[in-house]
């Protein structure tokens, strides 16, 4: 879906924002989007890490019996 933009479509998205949220305001939005995919990508890193925490442990128990 978002591969099909293109430039000149983000572009315009862009523009949009200015006028809809101001030059004051886009830099908050900015600084809240970077914050959220920060959190969001530090979330789904240790959800996969106890996923493979919990595979290998798994693995184990089974190798024993």
């Amino acid at each position: 879906m978002l591969s099909n933009i293109g430039v000149p479509g983000l572009i315009i998205i862009l523009v949009i924002t200015l006028i809809i949220f101001g030059p004051k305001k886009l830099p908050e939005i900015g600084s809240a989007f970077g914050k959220t995919l920060s959190e969001f990508k530090r979330t789904t890193s240790s959800i996969m890490s106890d996923e493979e925490d919990d595979t290998t442990k798994s693995e184990k128990g089974h190798s024993k019996v």
